[in-house]
């Protein structure tokens, strides 16, 4: 069992400590390009090359859709009850509590613990955070819509592009599938290094709510995304995709999105940062629940 979650762990944490340890060396690393060339290109390319070769039902990955969107809608109802509580803002909380790391964790170890069919799932979660990010967080934060963000933003595309081709059961041109392919390859490794990158560049101002948020960010996932599962009675790979995905630290794009609307930036790092590291000393239970709750571990 230890060696079936630390073959699906180590490959995250080195690849991560790796763009961390760039980082503390001061090495260069141009972080935007990067994040750009991740979410606008090699992302909706992994999103077209699993979903489309995803070997399962489309019904299937629409359960996904529908189960990413019921888990945000609770985790928010949820996360807005405890801020209420607490008498803290939020419009500049919510958010973190709300977003998991759906592409630079989720992704990566769907991919490894459940291969591709955990890969093709995980895009569903994962594509439903980012049409909720840039609709209800921008709207949260700002008071503004945000469907020109919503409509220029090539996950959205690149998922429907890939649903299309898994409901019509057709392929890509050869040479177009090897291209999308290629460049699907270079999402996970550059999303990790770019983690890790950013982390380093995180401090913690207020502990007491960085540390609350950041570990009420992972229960309250974690919690929800079982209640989903069990609500809508998903079994076997589904329900482990999406519980993983529960249990997943606040996400960067809630940092990236405070600062962008001077919603309490610093803090907001703070939370992300202490959410990251609470999420690695328990990634190991969680991976080992979620590949149980798939099937019986190998001894």
């Amino acid at each position: 069992m230890l060696s079936v979650v630390a073959g699906i762990l180590l490959p995250v944490f080195i690849v991560t400590a790796i763009g961390y340890g760039w980082a503390k060396l001061d090495l260069p690393l141009d972080r935007d390009f990067v994040a750009r060339l991740v979410m606008n290109v090699a992302t909706p390319c992994l999103i077209v090359d699993s979903v489309s070769k995803l070997g399962l039902p489309l019904g299937d990955f629409l359960a996904m859709l529908e189960s990413g969107a019921l888990m945000l809608i609770g985790t928010a109802a949820v996360g807005a009850l405890v801020l209420r509580i607490l008498g803290l803002p939020q419009r500049s909380f919510l958010p973190s509590l709300t977003f998991g790391n759906a592409g630079n964790i989720g992704l990566p170890l769907s991919y490894f613990a459940f291969g591709d069919i955990g890969l093709g799932l995980s895009s569903g979660v994962f594509l439903t955070a980012v049409v909720v990010q840039f609709t209800l967080a921008p709207a949260l934060q700002d008071r503004k819509p945000a469907l020109k963000s919503l409509l220029t933003t090539p996950v959205v595309y690149g998922s429907a592009l890939g649903i299309a081709l898994l409901a019509s059961g057709t392929r890509l041109p050869g040479w177009l599938d090897t291209t999308i392919g290629l460049l699907a390859d270079i999402a996970i490794p550059l999303s990790l290094l770019t983690l890790g990158f950013a982390l380093a560049q995180f401090r913690v101002r207020r502990a007491r709510v960085a540390i609350g948020l950041g570990v009420g960010r992972i229960a309250v996932g974690f919690t929800v995304a079982m209640a989903v599962a069990a609500l809508l009675g998903l079994t076997g790979v589904a329900r482990s995709v999406l519980v993983l995905h529960g249990g997943m630290p606040s996400a960067i794009v809630c940092y990236l999105m405070a600062a962008r609307y001077d919603r309490d930036p610093e803090e907001v790092a703070g939370i992300v940062l202490i959410s990251t590291f609470a999420a690695a000393l328990l990634l190991a239970p969680l991976v080992a629940f979620v590949l149980w709750l798939n099937g019986p571990l190998p001894g």
